[in-house]
């Protein structure tokens, strides 16, 4: 058959071709031969078949070898499906592992593995990044006033709206309780201050009640924004903390606003 098919190859170097490409579905190899003696024997089962017969072929022996074949193959299709499984369940508790549970966003370990990433892109492609650092103004009074569970939303809703946000090779994580990190790609400190802006519009155009604050009475962000380019001596960790000063700059100035990063700048946390 193989003569067939494939002129020029034989039986067992079709059979050494089929296993040496691992496919999906087990190929149940047997040989049907006039050969007898050991050696050619010994050859077939080397070459990856799993059964033996020789001419002339008896009907019934081969319907024997078909059943014992059928519950082989069975048997890998169950150990394939099991793995399959196995597999998808792994990579579901990876993702759960680097995922805030309320928010769905990137946790610390995620972005401690990205920033890892980042820094080599940085190094090697010569990269463009700009941090993001946002913060729910006045976030411990909504707790207090209206109750933990409300807060919960209010940190989805605001979560939700920085993913609908971003761009494609943008990331966000959950910094800290009320505190979100974007990092955003090829893009100039500028055009990361004017999305940071827009996303600070959105947050504000939700208007959720907020009753323990002064005016607006609304929930609002601050955020900070700091560049890293591949020309500056600036690591991964002075970045974020020149967006957090950038930010903490932002809420001692009135908060519901965006400041971008000062030169040195140094981080300075506002109550």
């Amino acid at each position: 058959i193989s003569d067939l098919m494939m002129p020029g190859m034989d039986g067992l170097e079709l059979c050494r071709r089929v296993r040496a490409e691992s496919p999906i579905h087990y190929t149940y190899f047997i040989f049907l031969t006039a050969l007898s003696d050991k050696p050619h024997l010994l050859a077939g089962i080397e070459a990856g078949a799993d059964d033996y017969l020789a001419k002339p072929l008896d009907r019934e022996e081969l319907y024997v070898r078909l059943i014992s074949a059928s519950r082989v193959t069975s048997l890998h299709r169950q150990l394939r499906e099991q793995s399959k499984s196995l597999e998808e369940m792994n990579s579901r508790l990876f993702e759960q592992s680097r995922t805030d549970l309320l928010t769905k966003l990137g946790n610390r370990l995620r972005l401690q593995e990205d920033l890892e990433v980042l820094r080599g892109r940085v190094a090697r492609y010569h990269h463009t990044y700009c941090a993001v650092m946002c913060d729910i103004d006045f976030f411990k009074s909504y707790n207090d006033h209206h109750g933990h569970y409300p807060g919960d939303e209010v940190l989805r809703t605001v979560a939700n709206t920085i993913t609908k946000n971003l761009r494609r090779g943008d990331e966000a994580y959950r910094f800290g309780g009320e505190e979100f990190l974007i990092i955003l790609s090829e893009q100039s400190v500028e055009s990361a201050a004017i999305a940071a802006e827009r996303l600070r519009q959105q947050v504000e155009a939700l208007a959720i009640p907020h009753d323990a604050r002064t005016p607006p009475h609304i929930v609002t962000i601050s955020a900070g924004v700091a560049s890293l380019r591949p020309d500056e001596e600036k690591t991964v960790e002075v970045l974020l903390r020149q967006a957090d000063a950038a930010l903490y700059r932002a809420k001692s100035e009135g908060r519901n606003r965006v400041e971008i990063a000062s030169v040195g700048e140094r981080a300075m946390r506002v109550v």
